[in-house]
């Protein structure tokens, strides 16, 4: 597929208004999630629910998994971050080298077994890069609701494949909002790193 300046726009200007309103509540949710606000979840509920349906319906069965994920993140994301069932709001937190070590092994090895059976029995499109990109965000999204300040580290990983995938897959307006995302993620990053050194730290 040729993807010149006069393709992406004319593929751009075909996406329905169901993509388009996904890709809008998603935008609104990383904005709000950068800036630590409870209502980035509402935004991300409607957002992965449309997801779900646009993911099933272009076999990426992996990403639809992902975004019911998702919506169910969406409502725990919400009650973590206001304080659950404690008084006070979830502080932002660090994991440690090992515990990356570890994240990092479990997301390979589950996307080379899970990628070789979609692969295997299905007929869902680069089952590889799909099972990489679910169960990262999958680890990733669980980081978010836990306001662990990697997370954003993830995402620039995860976001850069994506990128690739909706390409391929048609999703034009999702692939753009992703580009978007990496500039985001990265202000994320050094916005929650601020919000972190403010917190008291152990001696």
């Amino acid at each position: 597929m040729s993807w010149s300046v006069d393709a992406i726009l004319g593929e751009l200007a075909a996406s329905g208004p169901i993509e388009l309103c996904a890709v809008v509540l998603a935008l609104v949710y990383l904005v709000l999630a950068v800036r630590l606000s409870l209502w980035c979840w509402p935004a991300a509920f409607v957002s992965s629910a449309i997801y779900l349906w646009l993911s099933f319906e272009r076999t990426l069965y992996h990403q639809a998994v992902l975004q019911a994920f998702y919506v169910g993140m969406a409502v725990y994301g919400y009650w973590q971050w206001r304080g659950g069932a404690r008084l006070d709001p979830r502080p932002i937190s660090t994991w440690s080298w090992n515990v990356h070590l570890l994240v990092a092994a479990s997301v390979l090895l589950m996307t080379l077994v899970t990628g070789y059976l979609e692969d295997q029995y299905t007929d869902a499109r680069m089952p590889y890069l799909d099972a990489f990109t679910t169960w990262g965000s999958i680890v990733t999204t669980w980081m978010v609701t836990r306001k662990v300040l990697e997370n954003w580290l993830y995402w620039l990983v995860v976001d850069s494949v994506l990128v690739y995938v909706y390409l391929q897959s048609g999703l034009v307006a999702t692939a753009l909002l992703f580009v978007v995302y990496l500039g985001i993620v990265v202000a994320g990053y050094f916005a929650w790193r601020r919000e972190w050194l403010r917190l008291p730290q152990p001696a």
